[in-house]
């Protein structure tokens, strides 16, 4: 049986659409937790950029809005359940660990199938010293005892200690994890292992420093969460192949290819023609729009559309890729987006209620995409509760500035 063909301008564009980037999707019924299920989670390791990213999506929000549905606010909310309680609850957001280790926000009611299938991720090989590690017994000891200690708190790193060695012994404590010329305590080797399993999440900040709490979630079974986590992925990012999803999720290439290949085995997702090979889409989700991307959007760092999409050649075409990726790794800088490509790279800079953006153009814009540029920088500055002054020329900062 012959493949669909798929070209890139139609992958584009549907993938574009299904997150809002084409056109926000209405606040009427939608809110931030939505937006994020849709993208696969929002990468909050600036969490101004996170709060940017899900609010480009979602028509006439601003950075509060996604703070509300992360912290509960003072409400009410759109798509906010405010009943008190802990555990889950639609319409509202988790930061914790994600994708590839790193932090990111999560639907509360996605919580468990994340969970899920991140835990069934191979593990990888350890980097401590034989002294230096924890024991099977240790680690369980040790979950047992973070769960508990965070089970309706929020505590800083330092007292989620003193609440671990009570609970379990000094050896918890024991200062051997380099980290910052520093050592961190023995612990914390487990920190994400305890995310994976659902008794760790990131509080409320508590002025500078970070908090944790138990968000009260039980870990779907692993096989389906995978599965779940497939499909999800390939209607958000696909067409894609087994190495893109692996690249993604910073997965063994081996482990994602035997897991396509038993859910295509399973008729659980279908091949299509993409990119001069072969890549796959969920099965039965083969419908494509023949119409192209049009419009300008500015992405903050490690937004998920410019991770997430491949080829990358094709989203950083030509000159683009050579100032907008860091050693051929996206999200390091702000990007500018011109009908689905990578056009130019940004950066602002706030002074009281005053943004300055920056925006540095790889080739030359339209007249139609420079007014449109015009009003993404207003649209951007009222999302980040502020007033944005735009300027086209050389961005000076290096990545993550």
């Amino acid at each position: 049986m012959q493949s669909i063909p798929v070209s890139w301008t139609a992958a584009n564009t549907r993938r574009m659409d299904r997150q809002g980037l084409l056109t926000p999707a209405p606040t009427a019924g939608t809110s931030p937790a939505d937006i994020a299920g849709r993208m696969l989670g929002a990468h909050a390791q600036v969490m101004s950029a996170a709060e940017l990213s899900l609010a480009l999506r979602l028509d006439g929000a601003t950075r509060t809005d996604v703070r509300d549905a992360l912290t509960g606010g003072p409400g009410p909310v759109r798509g906010h359940d405010p009943r008190p309680g802990p555990g889950p609850r639609p319409g509202m957001l988790v930061k914790t660990f994600g994708p590839r280790g790193t932090i990111h926000l999560l639907p509360a009611q996605d919580l468990p199938w994340w969970t899920g299938a991140l835990s069934a991720l191979p593990a990888r090989p350890g980097t401590l010293s034989p002294e230096a590690r924890m024991t099977a017994a240790q680690t369980d000891e040790a979950l047992a005892a973070i769960g508990d200690a965070l089970t309706g708190a929020e505590l800083t790193v330092d007292e989620l200690t003193e609440a671990i060695v009570a609970r379990t012994g000094s050896w918890a404590a024991d200062p051997v994890m380099p980290a910052f010329q520093t050592l961190w305590p023995r612990w914390r080797q487990v920190t994400y292992t305890a995310a994976q399993r659902g008794v760790l999440a990131f509080g409320r900040d508590r002025g500078r420093k970070v908090t944790y709490t138990n968000p009260g979630c039980t870990p779907a079974p692993p096989t389906r969460s995978l599965h779940e986590l497939v499909n999800r992925y390939l209607r958000a990012y696909g067409p894609a192949t087994a190495e893109d999803f692996a690249a993604w999720l910073a997965a063994p290439k081996g482990w994602a290819a035997a897991l396509f290949a038993s859910l295509a085995e399973k008729d659980r997702i279908e091949a299509v023609a993409f990119a001069s090979g072969r890549a796959w889409v969920a099965a039965g989700d083969t419908a494509f729009p023949d119409a192209p991307a049009r419009g300008v959007r500015l992405l903050p760092y490690f937004d998920a559309y410019a991770v997430a999409c491949r080829p990358r050649e094709l989203l950083f075409p030509g000159s683009a890729a050579t100032r907008a990726l860091a050693g051929g790794q996206a999200g390091n800088h702000p990007v500018l987006l011109v009908d689905g490509t990578v056009a130019g790279v940004w950066h602002q800079r706030r002074t009281g209620r005053r943004i300055a953006l920056t925006v540095e153009l790889v080739g030359r814009l339209s007249a139609a995409h420079h007014r449109a540029l015009e009003e993404q920088a207003e649209r951007t500055g009222a999302m980040l509760e502020g007033i944005a002054d735009l300027t086209l020329g050389k961005v000076t900062t290096g990545p993550h500035a």
